[in-house]
């Protein structure tokens, strides 16, 4: 599976960014997709994460209210909307790909892309 983010920038506080993560390659068994962040010297964060089928979605409690993944089949992609940034949503957000558990677990994903930077000022 391969996986390649876009979307990332620099906004001010209180705006909003969507991310994308197009999944290509041998998907098959592929059934969570979920996206992580990394802020400099801190640990990798799960923050959202969408189990394929049925369709289930799972928040880390910093973002619930502010953050929305949701999935097109049809362009093999999947979206973080993050609504209301604050400077502490700074980081590297990458999404990953489970064929097993879904969560927001690193050790769940087998599959990154390489991230996209997201800057709050």
């Amino acid at each position: 599976v391969q996986l390649v983010e876009s979307g990332g920038g620099s906004v001010q506080a209180g705006g909003s960014l969507s991310l994308s993560c197009e999944v290509s390659g041998i998907t098959e068994g592929t059934n969570c997709i979920g996206w992580f962040r990394q802020a400099p010297g801190k640990e990798r964060e799960g923050v959202a994460a969408i189990y394929t089928r049925p369709v289930m979605t799972y928040y880390a409690d910093s973002v619930k209210g502010r953050f929305a993944i949701w999935q097109d089949n049809a362009k093999a992609t999947v979206y973080l909307e993050i609504n209301y940034l604050r400077p502490e949503d700074t980081a590297m957000y990458y999404c990953a790909a489970s064929r097993g558990s879904c969560g927001l677990r690193a050790s769940f994903f087998d599959s990154w892309g390489q991230g996209t930077q997201v800057t709050v000022s």
